[in-house]
């Protein structure tokens, strides 16, 4: 670390009344979940390209979840998806998992894969189907009593593509009637996540289109019932940011699939296409103070031609600056100058929080932690990544499944 750097940012911050050692004890604290399919051979539904030493089971994906967590400090959970991470035992997974220094988070029920899912899961038209897609949803929420969690993250692919090709009230009716039955299979501790997606693969309506249409339904669903905001799954020019703040105030926001997009749901490295947008994310999250305490933060990418352990610590570290300059924010003079109507001094506030290097504000945090202070360094200088690659060699399938 850079000792004139990081004293010359601290005396530029505490100026404006910004207490530096609490920045650095959030970042401390901060919790990204990276995905067990990331550190497998996942893709796009073009093709998904096979790289040396991808994780080819859930072993595997939690031994290299354990890696990046030990270089980045805040990645400590690995969240899973059935059936692609099923286990015989999953006490003897839970242990695995510890051994490695993470442990499970949210458990993703795969609906979307099955031949029967052609028209539908839980909105299919044909009751026997919907049975299935419910005693899916129940096996992950034993799954989730028998590892731990307590987050079951629900994404459906179901819609039609065309008009008239089902009723799409009865589908709505559907999709409520088999949340309410899934709700009481929870732990109790546990919350239900309802993602949503406006388009694809259904192309003439999406059973749950928007976030309204997901907040909707996690009220008749229950008090553990919230909205997933996925970043990648809006509508060109969409302002996530006023998403969050809504959710926010209702208290309904239940976390993030962090990715990037440039067109659609084009799941690149979070932070890359629009870093901004990003920050203007995490700026409402600390603008809410305790509300956004229990807001679960978990990465969902396709890694596809980029290298799998690099891209998920890209991502970890375009969250931790993103967090880090929202938590820079002069929010007192921000307040001031709201309140007074001034227009283009509030947004010079969040600007200059934007504009500011707060790496040597990382780097301390990373150091107090004792994790490397540039953990991408660190792995190129490692030999990790070359020794599961000689280990493990290219997995013939994808070993992870598409991501959603």
């Amino acid at each position: 670390m850079n000792a004139s750097h990081y004293n010359i940012l601290v005396d530029k911050l505490e100026s404006r009344g910004i207490d530096t050692a609490w920045v650095i004890d959030q970042l401390k604290q901060q919790h990204i979940e990276t995905p067990s399919w990331g550190y497998g051979n996942s893709g796009t539904r073009f093709k998904t390209f096979a790289w040396q030493g991808a994780a080819r089971n859930i072993h595997e994906k939690l031994q290299d979840a354990g890696y990046i967590h030990r270089l980045t400090g805040v990645a400590p959970s690995v969240a899973i998806h059935i059936p692609w991470d099923k286990a015989d035992d999953y006490d003897a997974l839970k242990e695995f998992a510890s051994q490695q220094g993470v442990v499970i988070g949210a458990v993703n029920p795969n609906l979307f894969q099955d031949d029967d899912y052609k028209l539908g899961s839980i909105t299919h038209p044909s009751g026997a189907v919907r049975e299935n897609a419910f005693a899916h949803m129940v096996e992950c929420c034993e799954i989730m009593a028998k590892t731990g969690s307590t987050l079951l993250s629900l994404w459906f692919a179901d819609g039609t593509n065309y008009a008239g090709q089902d009723s799409i009230s009865a589908r709505k009716e559907r999709m409520e009637s088999a949340l309410l039955a899934v709700y009481p299979h929870m732990p109790a501790d546990a919350r239900m996540l309802i993602e949503y997606k406006f388009f694809e693969p259904a192309f003439y309506h999406t059973d749950l289109a928007d976030w309204g249409m997901a907040y909707a339904t996690a009220l008749k669903v229950g008090d553990r019932a919230q909205v997933l905001v996925d970043t990648g799954h809006h509508a060109q020019g969409t302002n996530i940011a006023h998403i969050v703040a809504f959710l926010l105030s209702e208290g309904r926001l239940g976390g993030f699939h962090f990715n990037a997009r440039r067109y659609a749901d084009d799941d690149l490295i979070v932070g890359t296409n629009n870093p901004q947008e990003l920050f203007e994310i995490y700026f409402e999250l600390v603008a809410a103070g305790p509300r956004s305490k229990d807001v679960a933060f978990m990465i969902d990418q396709s890694h596809n031609i980029e290298p799998k352990l690099e891209a998920m610590l890209l991502s970890i570290i375009n969250c931790q600056i993103a967090y880090a300059k929202a938590l820079i924010v002069d929010f007192k003079t921000l307040r001031e100058r709201q309140m007074a109507g001034d227009v283009l001094g509030t947004h010079m506030i969040l600007m200059d929080a934007y504009h500011t290097d707060v790496r040597p504000l990382l780097e301390k945090a990373r150091q107090e932690m004792g994790v490397p202070e540039d953990p991408v360094a660190y792995y190129r200088g490692d030999t990790y990544a070359q020794r599961v690659a000689s280990e493990r060699g290219v997995a013939s399938g994808a070993g992870g499944g598409y991501p959603t």
